[in-house]
């Protein structure tokens, strides 16, 4: 089975729904990244998501697209608040990455109430994405952020700007708090209304890792078992028009990608609580 294919938002895209999380590659070599390819060319996953702050992560995708030229809509970030930071990012990014523009480039964890203000007021990176989009730097501008507030706080964002798309975790625990899923569900109804593509994060997380020792890349303890992640991506999937974005560690991604390619239909809740009580799962955010 291949892994559906949707359109990416107002973008013209037609984006696999399960996107190439690249913090995988924030510490890993050339030859790591590049058996990733492999694993990413093998279920056919055409959209990669890195960012500015992932490490080598934008060096080791240059080899990438100069040997696949347009198979990849490509997408990454600015953790930038002010316009000239940006200006500068942007372009140590497009040096990085070995392109002349990015598809896609997002205003990174917009999330505390200052930094929101200073980020989407006059002077702000939202004045230089808007005039990378005119110079044809960027195609397109999103938005992303974490924690518990951040479903709320891309409502706000989509307020005060246009945005072409949105970030934000998205799993089984998490929608479980009141709070959390009244405003992503707000949130997902005008992203529907405004063709804006949805992107959602941790569909796999378990648990913080809590001083436990850390035996992967992500900076949560993740589920392990490729039973347990099935549930957990086609939950994620069972979701009408939301995107996937995969996992930090280069070795689970294959599970992850696996899960996605035999995505059928959203589990039963019996099902998911089930996986709730045999992993005990914590919140990320609360």
């Amino acid at each position: 089975m291949s892994i559906e294919h949707i359109a990416f938002g107002r973008t013209g895209h037609s984006s696999t729904r399960t996107l190439f999380g690249a913090a995988s590659l924030s510490s890993v070599d050339q030859a790591t990244a590049d058996r990733t390819l492999e694993v990413l060319m093998k279920h056919g996953v055409n959209h990669i998501d890195t960012a500015a702050s992932y490490g080598d992560a934008e060096l080791r995708i240059a080899p990438w697209l100069r040997r696949e030229p347009g198979r990849f809509f490509l997408a990454t970030k600015t953790g930038a608040r002010k316009a000239k930071a940006a200006r500068e990012e942007l372009h140590r990014s497009l040096d990085r990455l070995g392109v002349d523009h990015v598809d896609l480039w997002q205003l990174h964890n917009l999330a505390d109430p200052i930094e929101w203000d200073d980020a989407l007021s006059p002077g702000g990176v939202i004045e230089a994405a808007a005039e990378a989009r005119s110079e044809g730097l960027v195609r397109f501008i999103g938005v992303t952020g974490h924690g518990a507030q951040i479903a709320a706080n891309h409502r706000r964002s989509l307020e005060r700007f246009d945005f072409d798309s949105v970030l934000l975790p998205y799993n089984f625990v998490t929608m479980q708090l009141p709070y959390y899923a009244e405003n992503f569900d707000a949130l997902a109804a005008t992203c529907r209304e405004r063709n804006v593509a949805m992107q959602t994060i941790k569909s796999i997380a378990l648990r913080p890792w809590r001083g436990r020792e850390r035996v992967r890349t992500t900076w949560y303890e993740p589920l392990e078992n490729q039973e347990d992640i099935d549930l957990a991506v086609w939950w994620v999937l069972g979701r009408p028009g939301v995107f996937l974005n995969t996992v930090g560690d280069v070795n689970l991604l294959p599970k992850v990608l696996d899960a996605a390619s035999r995505f059928d239909k959203r589990p039963a809740n019996a099902a998911m609580e089930e996986l709730v009580k045999r992993s005990s799962p914590e919140p990320l955010f609360v």
